[in-house]
């Protein structure tokens, strides 16, 4: 199929038969659970080849192909399937191609539902998972066995966003036959195209930048329309975790303002990681965009931006004062996700148990913040005044 380039066309019209529905400027939302046929050979049809029309709302709707056309033409795919949340496009993605026997190599420390799939659910079926730092290509290639059959990246991640040489792990995989799908959450297709640097399966939360408002889930899988064809015959029928139409209809909304929205966070957030940076109670920052960041010329290398997602760490070493200043922000909220209006913290000490919590153990301070879409100097009041309670 053709890719249109034009974001203001993929966003505003691609997909949209406007003509089919009574020339609404916003497309209905389908709900419905079946589709009616009038002659038999149809419906075998159907039954042949689900992806092919329309038979029933756990393979294809109407609604949710809008959104699938812009995503995939986002990501710069053939094909692109949705799911209820990002969790399920990552284990469908990953299930539907390994079988036991095989081996993993993934980026340590992957995202929570990802190592719970590896370390509990992968081994029942004899499925191996080696962790690595996925920073240097030769790690990956030194960390496959002759039965690796899958790579899973993640860059940036999304507490120290750590990047991977996406274009060199991906040229590796392929001259060994191997599968790749990299989670692409933190940069949204608008500041980084996986898919177009030779990675199989790209893979984001829609939840966050894309729905952009807080108010639905939703996970995105891109890729070969082969790939998404074997992926939807498989686990995306059989699970039954597609989207809804409503939740599709909520996200075809929020890509309407993904760009403004982008890159007004954008701007915010440089203006909250320079003040951080010269905070005296701040120790340190961590942005894939800043100049300090240990991977910056990686990061202008492979990605156009690093939207609102920063973490930092206090000087103090007391667990009690991180605890102290998230609790003393009177307008950035304490919760997990990013990518919606409102400005988010999260202590990583709040998975752990205070008694293992180590003062030696620099991600133990780790503070994330998101930037949503308020003005900056309402922002760094906030910040201010929580800050003002800490003893370095």
């Amino acid at each position: 199929m053709h890719l249109p380039d034009n974001i203001s066309y993929i966003l505003n019209e691609l997909g949209e038969d406007r003509e089919n529905y009574f020339n609404a400027v916003s497309p209905p939302i389908i709900q419905t659970s079946n589709f009616a046929f009038k002659k038999v050979a149809d419906l075998s049809r159907a039954f042949d080849d689900e992806m092919g029309g329309y038979l029933y709302s756990r393979g294809l709707n109407p609604t949710v192909d809008i959104l699938r056309k812009k995503l995939a033409a986002l990501d710069g795919a053939e094909d692109c399937l949705v799911f209820n949340n990002g969790a399920a496009a990552i284990f469908a993605g990953i299930f539907a191609n390994i079988k036991s026997g095989d081996h993993i190599v993934s980026v340590a420390k992957p995202y929570t539902w990802v190592q719970r799939m590896f370390d509990v659910i992968l081994p029942r079926f004899g499925v191996t998972v080696t962790y690595i730092d996925g920073t240097a290509t030769s790690n990956w290639d030194a960390a496959t066995r002759p039965n690796t059959t899958f790579y899973y990246l993640e860059s940036p991640n999304s507490w120290d966003y750590a990047l991977q040489p996406i274009r060199e792990v991906a040229a590796l995989a392929k001259s060994k036959g191997i599968t790749t799908l990299a989670d692409n959450s933190y940069c949204t297709p608008l500041y980084q195209k996986p898919i177009e640097m030779g990675i199989d399966m790209s893979m984001q939360t829609a939840t966050k930048y894309i729905g952009g408002h807080s108010d639905t889930l939703g996970g995105v899988l891109s890729g070969s329309h082969a790939m998404m064809k074997k992926i939807f015959d498989s686990e995306y029928l059989n699970i039954g975790s597609g989207i809804q139409p409503f939740n599709a209809w909520l996200l075809i909304r929020g890509l309407r303002t993904l760009p403004a929205r982008i890159e007004r966070i954008t701007r915010t957030t440089a203006e909250i990681v320079q003040y951080m940076k010269q905070h005296p109670v701040v120790e340190s920052v961590l942005f894939p965009f800043d100049e300090s960041f240990p991977q910056y010329q990686l990061a202008v290398q492979q990605m156009k931006g690093a939207g609102g997602l920063f973490t930092f760490r206090l000087k103090t070493k007391n667990r009690q004062s991180i605890v102290q200043f998230c609790e003393s922000l009177q307008h950035i909220m304490m919760a997990v996700s990013w990518g919606g209006h409102e400005s988010l913290v999260i202590p990583k000490c709040a998975g752990i148990l205070p008694a293992d919590f180590d003062p030696a153990n620099k991600e133990h301070g780790y503070i994330r913040m998101y930037v949503g879409l308020e003005e900056p100097a309402y922002l760094i009041s906030d910040l201010e005044q929580a800050l003002a309670g800490i003893d370095k």
